[in-house]
């Protein structure tokens, strides 16, 4: 009721104040508002328990609910069906869910809100992060999406989010936010202003889209979002925002609780000219790492990117303090160094790795033009002020954090697996008879992840499998070793059993294989051969 209330004063101020009633909602709270509104409006009886409810907390174009102002920005239609229905029906279930995310959103919430009002766009896509992320900065899909708006490497770069060692710009709250909003606003004009295929381009790409367009155009089917066949998760996607936007609007209908968030900013940036130690900038702002983190989820590593954004968020009241406290630090101490002497057969890149650091910041802070250093040389190596564990929200300990907590099936027993060259995640998948799904999940990545030489994954292999590539080193008389092995012509999985010294079963554990499939000639199988007794 409440609710409904609101949207009817809302109309009617229109009207009073003499504004076009086409205009969108959200631009009735910035209209000139009459002294009293609601005394010049003809009640009906049925109405005045709205009156009676709304007098009290009706605030005209300032409002200090924050959930407030996005509801009165709302442009959607209130679309009601079973595939809405169903995720209306899961948020009702889950009041938890929402709380959660509500919190964890409400350092983001304002600065979208602003951003989307500067080009007139539906505050409903405040919302996005939600279903994109949980409001999660940090997150990460199986598809190499990462931040609070779920950016692919490629759509971040062609939007200008940087990526590299240091930094990666689609969790920067900020650029991300900019860039979705772009993106959003230009798949919007791209379907003629129709906002639900719009959303569908976002999470299925505008190709996609048009390719279903296209296909019921030559049916003689209707082309709106609800007609179009796309991927399972595109047709539950938009729904879902649909849902959720219903729930916000009218959280009491589903026994919902929303705490108010304060109508005003919740972070200010502060642009600090230089690179700083992550740990040094919490504690000039006087705030815990983990909550700087959490507002400058784009750093990757302890300290900013040396060549920027040197931008820094912190919390609003800690503004000034912040300021003050960075005016005192001189650049050059704003970071941790140590001096490191170079040896016989060191190169910059065995130096940048050993120091977790870069080639190019070697060269920058120790002004090295080419790649050739001499042995004795003196060099400055940025370094950490504080233990890398401290940097508990860094990529390097979040990772480190998901590997400590997986777990494999019953059985499996947890193997660390130092990659090495022409390694992939396929190639470790089949050597010990897992998905690269899995392998992906228990190292806090995507399944399509380049690797790097030399680093450490975790494994969850059969027992069995495990022995035996620990065995790959010389045990006894024997040295098993790997190999790949293609398939000829006249072969059979007894005869290359027979040819190796191994048991069919063996071939078959090792490789997608059945015994009453034939194989093929060019096929390839991964066998484990002891060198010292194959034919």
């Amino acid at each position: 009721m409440r609710n409904r209330c609101r949207l009817f004063i809302i109309s009617a101020t229109l009207i009073l104040a003499g504004c076009n009633q086409s205009l969108p909602i959200k631009s009735a709270v910035t209209a000139p508002q009459v002294s009293d509104p609601l005394a010049s409006i003809d009640w009906s009886e049925a109405d005045k328990r709205c009156q009676q409810e709304l007098r009290s907390d009706y605030q005209g174009p300032e409002y200090s609910d924050l959930w407030n102002r996005l509801r009165a920005g709302y442009q959607f239609k209130q679309y009601r069906n079973a595939r809405v229905q169903k995720h209306l029906d899961w948020y009702a279930k889950h009041p938890s869910y929402i709380k959660r995310v509500a919190e964890r959103g409400q350092r983001y919430l304002h600065h979208i809100v602003g951003e989307l009002e500067k080009r007139n766009m539906p505050l409903e896509l405040a919302l996005l992060p939600i279903v994109e992320s949980a409001f999660d900065p940090f997150a990460y899909s199986h598809g190499r999406a990462s931040g609070m708006w779920q950016f692919i490497p490629a759509t971040g770069r062609q939007y200008g989010l940087k990526q590299n060692w240091w930094y990666d710009g689609r969790r920067d709250v900020v650029a991300s936010t900019n860039a979705a909003v772009e993106y959003l606003d230009s798949l919007n004009r791209r379907f003629d202003g129709d906002w639900l295929l719009a959303l569908a381009s976002y999470n299925a790409g505008g190709g996609n889209v048009n390719k279903s367009i296209r296909r019921n155009r030559k049916l003689g089917k209707a082309t709106d979002f609800w007609s179009l066949k796309l991927p399972r998760e595109t047709e539950s996607y938009v729904p879902q925002l649909i849902a959720l936007s219903q729930v916000i609007l009218e959280p009491e209908k589903f026994n919902i609780s929303l705490a108010p968030i304060k109508n005003q900013p919740y972070f200010a940036a502060v642009d600090v000219g230089s690179q700083i130690d992550l740990a040094q900038a919490a504690s000039l702002a006087g705030i815990s790492l983990n909550d700087l983190y959490k507002l400058n989820a784009g750093f990757n590593r302890w300290a900013t990117d040396p060549k920027g954004p040197h931008r820094l968020l912190v919390p609003i009241e800690k503004d000034e303090a912040f300021r003050a406290a960075l005016g005192g630090i001189p650049q050059k101490s704003r970071i941790s160094w140590e001096r490191y002497k170079v040896k016989s057969g060191d190169s910059l890149l065995a130096i940048a790795k050993h120091f977790k650091t870069t080639v190019d910041v070697l060269k920058e802070h120790n002004n090295i033009r080419g790649n050739m250093i001499r042995q004795g040389q003196m060099m400055l190596i940025p370094k950490a002020s504080q233990p890398e564990t401290l940097y508990a929200l860094s990529e390097t300990q979040r990772i480190k954090r998901i590997q400590n907590r997986s777990k494999g099936k019953s059985g499996t027993r947890k193997v660390h697996y130092t990659v090495k060259s022409g390694d992939s995640l396929w190639s470790i998948a089949r050597t010990y008879n897992v998905k690269v799904s899995q392998v992906a999940k228990w190292n806090a990545m995507a399944p399509k992840d380049t690797l790097k030489e030399n680093q450490k994954l975790i494994i969850w292999s059969p027992t069995d499998r495990a022995k035996l590539v620990r065995s790959s080193q010389k045990q006894g008389n024997a040295i098993i070793r790997k190999v790949a092995y293609q398939v000829r012509k006249g072969d059979s999985l007894a005869r290359i059993a027979g040819k190796f010294n191994l048991s069919v079963n063996d071939i078959m554990k090792w490789n997608p294989v059945k015994k009453s499939k034939y194989i093929h000639p060019g096929q390839s199988l991964t066998l484990f051969v002891d060198i010292t007794r194959a034919n």
